[in-house]
């Protein structure tokens, strides 16, 4: 991966960042967003304070010694008892893992490198929204709000932040630019826990309608993947005013005759090209042996509390989302050089145990009633990056029935779930290109 796109060294990183900050800084209005307000939310920034607060993370000494000592005394169970990852997290892949986050892991880095970006927090229908706010110092750049999904984080798309908004750093021109805004989800992160049912992908929708108008943003995109992709789905159909269009890395476009027979462990339906066909294999694999994380977090979050009580457990549940990433992070803590480092997949779930929000993060699969791949009826311009080693790699012609205003389509040979964290090279151009034909 070019250097230019690689996430730099904690040192590197803070020697050149000290006036970023700044850019986030630039005078944000307090926009009039009573057209999306929200359920109680009067959608003006709560309780007489100011709208947008500057937020800086600031975890307890006391947490991160407990968590360190919680992953030393770790009591580990045998090792599986096949020669391949078909029982689950593989015992030397997370031992490997405890042994760096234990002793070799540095926290206090990480919180620093996030402190040294511009940090804020909003109320939104009561809920505090903790988010990243760079402005790019190019004129015309173009807003757009980036949404990660789980077991994502922000800590996903701190590759991409240098060069979208500042790409005449980074092998793109000034007319390439973006602002951008970088949620954490609701009981993710930094952002507020729920405290009532209800915050399911389309209100969390609102709430980033919202969120841009009250920064004045009255032209904008949006991107996602996983639950960035269903938010940023359900952004498009409420059509609110200033959204252009939207780009997904994992896209919602499995027609209903593949959806059926993937439903009932049927054959694929005759007639599908060979790109159709892989993609079909990809979901019966991942529907046969990918989908028990989402089927218990959807039906009973709450009973995860070991989640909440382990470190190890919390980073083996995370690490089996879905086999190819899984695949690439074991190769990681194996010692090849992939397009994660130890340091990243750390970092992501330090965040996690740290801010607690292993059960509170779950409770959105409980939330939702999406079907998370069929089309939802997007009628406003939609750009597609279809990874090879995602859940699906969605093909063009699905693409194209699923949005009707499909302006881009890149099919990659390369590449996983966590596309911004992970291929940033590869993104960051597509966004730049996807999106040039809507910057008027």
């Amino acid at each position: 991966m070019s250097s230019d796109f690689s996430q730099p060294t904690r040192r590197n990183f803070l020697a050149a960042s000290a006036g970023v900050g700044a850019l986030g800084l630039i005078t944000m209005g307090t926009a009039d967003a009573s057209d999306f307000a929200l359920g109680t939310g009067d959608g003006a920034g709560g309780s007489g304070g100011p709208a947008i607060r500057p937020y800086r993370i600031a975890i307890p000494d006391a947490d991160i010694v407990d968590m360190k000592r919680r992953i030393l005394t770790t009591r580990w169970p045998e090792k599986e008892l096949v020669a391949d990852d078909s029982q689950g997290v593989q015992l030397d892949t997370l031992r490997s893992l405890a042994r760096y986050w234990g002793n070799d892991y540095d926290w206090r880095s990480c919180e620093a490198y996030l402190n040294n970006l511009p940090n804020f927090l909003t109320e939104i229908d009561g809920l505090d929204i903790h988010f990243l706010h760079i402005r790019s110092k190019h004129p015309n750049a173009l807003p757009i709000i980036v949404t990660h999904g789980w077991p994502g984080s922000i800590i996903e798309q701190l590759k991409i932040i240098g060069p979208l908004t500042d790409p005449t750093a980074h092998g793109g021109s000034a007319a390439d630019a973006f602002h951008l805004v970088i949620p954490s989800l609701p009981g993710h992160g930094f952002s507020g826990k729920p405290t009532a049912t209800g915050w399911d992908p389309q209100r969390i929708a609102r709430a980033w309608v919202v969120l841009m108008q009250r920064l004045g943003y009255s032209r904008y995109v949006a991107q996602g993947g996983d639950w960035g992709n269903a938010i940023t789905e359900q952004m498009a159909l409420l059509t609110p005013p200033g959204l252009l269009g939207i780009h997904t890395n994992m896209p919602a476009t499995v027609p209903d005759d593949v959806a059926k027979a993937l439903q009932f462990g049927n054959p694929a339906p005759s007639g599908l090209s060979a790109a159709e066909r892989h993609a079909f294999e990809q979901l019966a694999y991942f529907y046969k042996h990918g989908l028990g994380y989402a089927n218990e977090m959807a039906n009973r979050p709450q009973t995860l509390y070991a989640l909440a009580d382990s470190p190890v457990g919390l980073a083996a549940w995370m690490l089996d989302h879905d086999a190819k990433s899984y695949e690439l992070i074991a190769r990681v803590f194996a010692g090849q050089t992939e397009g994660l480092s130890q340091e990243d997949i750390v970092d992501n779930i330090a965040l996690y145990w740290l801010t607690n929000t292993a059960v509170s993060s779950a409770r959105l699969y409980w939330e939702s009633k999406l079907a998370f791949f069929a089309p939802k009826g997007v009628k406003i311009p939609v750009a597609v990056s279809a990874f090879a080693e995602e859940l699906y790699q969605a093909p063009r012609s699905w693409a194209e029935s699923a949005y009707p205003k499909l302006i881009f389509y890149n099919r990659h040979d390369r590449g996983s779930h966590f596309a911004a964290w992970e291929q940033p090279k590869l993104l960051t151009e597509d966004l730049r290109n996807a999106f040039r034909p809507l910057r008027g």
